[in-house]
């Protein structure tokens, strides 16, 4: 997902500006590409919509569905104002937003001048709102919320182009991100954040962390302030996220890199040497300073300090004492969300996405069974991970990714999941971001957001980005979402089938396979699906975040958006469009349904409280004028 201060760069662009791919100019891999786009791509625009692309086999288990009433409302039109659009007939309004006191000890009227002081900063919601899930604990309705990132000329209106000017600039930055944790109730003027409530809380890039799983204790994980390599401080960048069947949050390290910077050379060799370039860790980050403030993110001071971070973090939203826990078994990469299911022996399965041009998608299946009410503190400490491999005839397989397989130790494996998916031959993809399983059909989908060198350029680790499979597009500027299902329904399995739901694209200016696929129209067309949430009946909401300039290849796509696709038939219809400038993400509902929570990330206008005011990300709250469930 991308960050809007950061010199206009996405964070992949910024990436490859401190570390160049190649242009491919092998004779042979230039034939290859050929070859696959002339066999490939006449085929896959022909999957045309849902149920056809499937094929009836692997629709078994979720037919009963069709030919049922499923969408609750009309599509809305594409818009490019300021403001919030959702369909007739329902009506929303902002929940809560940056600088909202989740504690009366910060109270008061935010701030616009100076964007709230560093003091405070931990003890209000956060910036850049994310992934997100709601849980109900002992009756109250509690919501575990990330921060991705800071939007510096924003969150630090005095400093110039928004460089912290000291450290306690970096402080402020340091505790706007991360997780806020908070109780909502329903009143009379609808829902509200509770608060002072005993379970709300803030997680920063401060809070004291646990390191468990292989990783834990290894020689790259130790610091000087952490001889033993079991404790750090701080999540960072958390992007998607997801919940356990036991009640816990997941909160994904997406872009941790750009943090950290360098007041000399590397101190690093060998396979760390290899990681930091295949993880982008540079001299001169991504502006945020840290380094020249907090010695921790100096890594010519800390050269293992990266390596604390990239990891999918477990939170207890029910105990606000409780200490956060790096799961480094589900490896190390730029996590965009991790999504549980079990297997039908019990085991645990979690599916997550690394977010960059050419990297992998993965999934890890415990060792252990998961017994309700039994003990659940390692069940994500042991077990195998696994990169995807697709292949050109609709079927595919996971690459355990072992020892033996990739000649690396399992520490080694946690540590530098990208070189080890690299080793086996896992399939590089067009950014898989979010994964979501639909709870009513053994299936997951992937979101696919785009990947202008697809077919063009190498992987940060030189991997060939080969046209065809999944990611059938050369310069793929819309994206598409995966589907997958696994053999005999079991999402342990190794092998599994699959095919594209939709391929984003522009049927009004577009020609060839950038029109998108069948069930793409003038009414609904959009770009860069980014998060994927299931609802209870089975049907994917996609939310975006692409190009919203509305000109061009993307003229008539109007603003970033929330849409509702339905997997059986394929149909897909918008639900809601965002202000300009921002991007719509995360996404869950009350107890009782009849509220929709959606977070409206860096909006580009001074949305939501107007002229002359800071642009503020939010929590919005949707429902139905007739009280029904909302969907």
């Amino acid at each position: 997902m991308k960050d809007i201060n950061r010199r206009d760069l996405s964070a992949d662009d910024w990436d490859e500006l401190n570390f160049p791919r190649p242009d491919e100019q092998e004779f042979d891999r230039v034939v290859e590409r050929a070859l696959s786009r002339r066999g490939f791509l006449g085929g896959i625009i022909a999957f045309g919509s849902g149920a056809a692309a499937l094929g009836a086999g692997m629709l078994k288990g979720s037919t009963a569905l069709a030919g049922t009433a499923r969408f609750a409302f009309d599509g809305i039109p594409a818009a490019t104002d300021h403001t919030v659009h959702v369909p007739e007939g329902y009506d929303w309004k902002v929940l809560v937003r940056w600088g909202d006191p989740l504690f009366s000890d910060a109270a008061g009227d935010f701030d616009h001048e100076t964007g709230g002081s560093a003091a405070k900063a931990d003890r209000v919601f956060g910036e850049n709102t994310d992934g997100m899930a709601l849980f109900v604990i002992d009756g109250r309705q509690v919501i575990a919320v990330n921060h991705e990132y800071t939007n510096r000329k924003v969150n630090l209106p005095r400093a110039e182009g928004g460089t912290p000017r000291n450290a306690e600039d970096v402080e402020k930055l340091q505790k706007l991100q991360g997780v806020s944790v908070f109780e909502l109730a329903e009143g009379p003027q609808g829902w509200q954040v509770v608060v002072d409530s005993p379970l709300n809380r803030r997680i920063t890039h401060r809070t004291p962390m646990r390191i468990a799983g292989p990783a834990a204790g290894h020689e790259w994980m130790r610091t000087a302030a952490d001889p033993a390599g079991t404790e750090s401080l701080g999540t960072f960048n958390n992007c998607g996220s997801g919940r356990t069947p036991w009640g816990t949050y997941l909160t994904c390290e997406e872009n941790f890199n750009g943090y950290f910077g360098a007041s000399g050379g590397f101190a690093v060799e060998g396979l760390a040497a290899e990681g930091y370039r295949r993880y982008g860790i540079s001299a001169k980050g991504w502006g945020y300073d840290y380094h020249l403030w907090d010695a921790r993110f100096d890594v010519t001071q800390n050269p293992n300090e990266p390596h604390r971070a990239g990891w999918v973090v477990e939170i207890d939203p029910a105990d606000p004492g409780s200490t956060p826990v790096k799961r480094t078994a589900l490896g190390r990469f730029k996590h965009e969300n991790a999504e549980c299911v079990l297997a039908p022996d019990g085991r645990v399965v979690v599916y997550m996405g690394d977010d960059e041009r050419g990297e992998f998608l993965y999934k890890f299946v415990s060792r252990d069974v998961y017994v309700p009410g039994g003990d659940t503190s390692t069940l994500l400490d042991e077990g195998q991970l696994y990169a995807a491999r697709f292949e050109d005839d609709g079927t595919g397989r996971w690459l355990a990714l072992t020892p033996r397989a990739t000649g690396m130790t399992e520490a080694e494996i946690a540590i530098f999941t990208r070189i080890a998916a690299s080793r086996v031959g896992a399939t590089t993809m067009d950014r898989p971001e979010w994964v979501a399983v639909n709870p009513v059909a053994a299936e997951a989908y992937c979101a696919l957001t785009n990947n202008k060198n697809r077919g063009l350029k190498t992987n940060a680790g030189g991997d060939w980005q080969r046209v065809g499979g999944p990611n059938p597009r050369e310069a793929n500027r819309y994206g598409q979402i995966l589907r997958w299902r696994p053999a005999a329904d079991d999402h342990a399995a190794e092998r599994f089938a699959w095919d594209l739901y939709v391929m984003c694209g522009n049927p009004e200016v577009a020609e060839g396979a950038n029109r998108g696929s069948d069930n793409i129209t003038a009414g609904n067309m959009f770009n860069a699906p980014d998060c994927l949430v299931f609802d209870s009946a089975g049907m994917l909401w996609i939310q975006t975040d692409g190009k919203d300039s509305n000109e061009g290849p993307f003229a008539g796509q109007g603003n970033n958006q929330m849409l509702a696709g339905d997997p059986v038939t394929g149909e897909i219809r918008r639900f809601l469009t965002g202000p300009k400038g921002s991007e719509v993400t995360g996404l869950v509902w009350s107890a009782d349904r009849r509220t929709m929570f959606v977070g409206i990330q860096h909006p580009g206008a001074p949305f939501p409280d107007g002229e002359g005011k800071l642009p503020r990300s939010s929590i919005i709250a949707i429902w139905r004028r007739d009280g029904r469930p909302v969907g």
